[in-house]
This record gives C-alpha cells, structure tokens and sequence, in this order.
C-alpha cells in the first residue's frame, strides 16, 4: 500500500507543483553520472566504444537502483512514515506532466504572438533536431510529437515502473531513458558508445509506450478528440519510425487530431529521412498543442487508474 500510496501523491504534487524553479532536480544527478562516467570509460577504454558504453550503461543501472533501495531499506528500519514521504517525493520528481505542459504552453505563447524567433529557440529545448530554420507548422508539429512522444517516456512509463518496483525500479528507468536522450544518437560520436543504452532504452520503453498509445486511443473522446481515427492511424502507422516505440504515441495522437505528424528533419546539420504518420486531414495549428496536452493528462489519468488498481488487486491477494 505504501508505493500505491507514493504513487497517488507523487503524481498529485507534479499536477499541481510540477518542476518549481530553482529545486534542484535528481535527474541532474543522473546527467551528471553518466557525463563523468563517459569521460572516464572513453579514457580508460579509447578503442573499444560499444564496450565503454555498455559498462557506463550497467554501472549507471546499478547506482540509480541500489541508491534509493538501500535508503529506503535503511528508513523502513526505522519506520514506515518516513518511507511514504521520500517515495512520494521521489515520484513526483520523477514524473513530468506539468513540465511538459508548461514548455509546450510556452512554445504556444509565442506563436500566438508570431514571434517565430522565440518558438524556435524554446521548441529546440524539448526536441533534437536542428531548429534554426524550422517554419511555424514545422514548430508545432515539433512540439505535439514531443509532448505525445514523452506522455509515455515522461509520465506513464515511469509510473509504470514505480508502480511495480517502486523510487528504484522508476529511478533505474529514468536512468534509462536519461542516457538514450544523452548518449543514444546515430552519430559518429555515439554510433557505438550509445548502442547499448539505446537499445535499452527501447526495452525499457516497448510495453509502456503501446499502453500509452492505446490509452490514448480510448480517452481521446473524453477531450473532444477522434478515437476512431486514433485507432485507425495507430494501427495503421506505429511502426513507421526509426524507433519502434516512438511512433506509438505519436499515431495516437495524428489520427486523434486528424493531422499529419513526423516526415524528414535535419539532426546535427544532416538531413534524417522519416515517414510522415497520420493523415493531412487538415493543417495543423497552435491549438492541436492545447489539444495534445488534454490528451496527455487524459490517458496519463487513465495510466494512473490502471497502474493503481492493478497495485491494489496485487497487495489485496497476497
């Protein structure tokens, strides 16, 4: 009960408080794990970068598990209370719902606004491609991918785990999915160093991001959106990216909206090719940004219901 317990507030407090400014993030810690592990390993091992990387992967696992384990094992010595707390902390620190929202309500400002130059530079912190020359429907078809693509890396997935495993297994997630968005690019640098926690990172990801997807699916009529295309599309186009987890999320959400999402875009100065997901059924505009947030805390909603009772069913048979 005490992790289900963790779960209700931690998710409660992200609604409300989100990621306040100036509160140190524990994911910065991760960040930082894995920036000086990699400094370290490419010295110790200059040749042998899938090797360098594999172990930066493991030994970064095994710390973001063991570390929380071991202090709530310690605490839960003491008492319980103490317990519910940090892991209720912990999960809300963990999630991402209103981060996501407040930087995509921020990209959506300056669009109303028309200022073009600030939509670029804010859409270029929560995306990975090049973003200097993108157009404003470039911008918000950005911005909606990202926001659809992270209800599953950002909320569900890691109450997922924290539902199953609890602060450990979420922060050996989070572990996870920080070095892909770190380490994790088919570029020179990372071709082979990154291979490891990429492919991870798409292990990690395979079950939560097709329940994302389906949840999204089935709530999208609660937010005025189409749940028939969803199902449609998503059916149709989940596999049409380069990762067979992102385009999960990303369909839903096309056919939900009736617009096209995906196509090609440059990545470190080089053009990336992809399929277009979805269909133009009409041009896209700021406000498919509004609406792909609704649908966001819609199926995150859903996730947390699902996870909970799930949680409760499991602690109430044993």
């Amino acid at each position: 009960m005490l992790i289900l317990a963790a779960l209700l507030i931690g998710f409660a407090l992200d609604a409300i408080l989100g990621d306040p400014e100036g509160l140190y993030h524990p994911v910065r810690t991760i960040g930082l794990l894995i920036s000086r592990g990699e400094k370290l390993l490419r010295r110790l091992l200059p040749k042998r970068e899938f090797l360098a990387g594999m172990l930066l992967a493991i030994c970064v696992c095994v710390l973001c598990f063991a570390v929380p384990f071991v202090i709530l094992w310690l605490l839960g010595k003491w008492s319980l209370i103490p317990c519910l707390i940090l892991e209720a902390i912990w999960c809300w620190r963990i999630l991402a719902a209103k981060c996501l929202k407040d930087e995509a309500f921020r990209i959506r400002k300056y669009l109303r606004l028309q200022d073009i130059e600030n939509s670029r530079k804010y859409v270029g912190y929560v995306v990975g491609r090049d973003t200097a020359e993108l157009t404003e429907e470039e911008i918000i078809k950005a911005t909606v991918e990202t926001v659809a693509e992270n209800t599953s890396d950002g909320v569900v997935a890691p109450m997922l785990y924290f539902a199953i495993g609890g602060a450990p297994l979420a922060f050996l997630y989070k572990a996870v999915n920080t070095m892909d968005s770190m380490i994790g690019y088919k570029n020179e640098k990372y071709l082979y160093f990154g291979r490891f926690a990429a492919r991870l990172d798409d292990v990690f990801n395979f079950i939560p991001a097709r329940i994302t997807g389906l949840l999204m699916i089935v709530t999208a009529p609660l937010v005025g959106l189409n749940g028939k295309g969803a199902w449609r599309i998503f059916r149709r186009d989940r596999y049409k990216h380069l990762s067979p987890n992102s385009a999960q999320c990303e369909s839903a959400a096309a056919g939900a909206l009736g617009v096209e999402l995906g196509g090609s875009h440059k990545y470190f100065g080089k053009m990336v090719e992809k399929p277009t997901i979805g269909d133009p059924e009409r041009p896209v505009d700021a406000e498919d940004i509004t609406k792909t947030v609704k649908l966001m805390y819609a199926s995150s909603s859903a996730a947390l219901l699902l996870f909970g009772a799930a949680r409760l069913a499991i602690v109430l048979s044993l």
